[in-house]
């Protein structure tokens, strides 16, 4: 059964860190293009970034982030522990959402994967 399980969510003050975890089993996805969304309460889900694969590993010199978390994010991956983790810094109120990975296969248009999700939530 392939599973993708979040970790790492919780509550922090704005200003603060979080390392969200995103393990995979069930199958390497190893060449796969591994993303995280979220989804805010009420609103639509969004990107927030993705890792794509190169040279053998998550490569993030092929990395995407939205505006909304670019300089403040950072995507990455461990392709032996078959994990992809978000450092999240510099957080604001706005960034409280439920947050997904996703993992789309090699030569595919879209996320084929998708976890459950982990709650963040920012005070002010």
């Amino acid at each position: 059964q392939v599973q993708l399980v979040e970790s790492g969510g919780g509550l922090v003050q704005a200003g603060g860190s979080l390392r969200l975890s995103c393990a995979a089993s069930g199958r390497t996805f190893s060449s796969y293009a591994m993303g995280w969304f979220r989804q805010a309460a009420g609103k639509d889900r969004e990107f927030v970034a993705t890792i794509r694969w190169s040279g053998g590993r998550w490569s993030g010199d092929i990395s995407y982030y939205a505006d909304s978390v670019k300089s403040r994010f950072t995507i990455s991956g461990d392709k032996v522990k078959n994990t992809v983790y978000l450092q999240m810094n510099s957080l604001k109120p706005e960034d409280t959402a439920v947050y997904y990975c996703a993992a789309q296969p090699p030569g595919g248009v879209t996320y084929d994967y998708w976890g459950q999700g982990t709650q963040v939530t920012v005070s002010s």
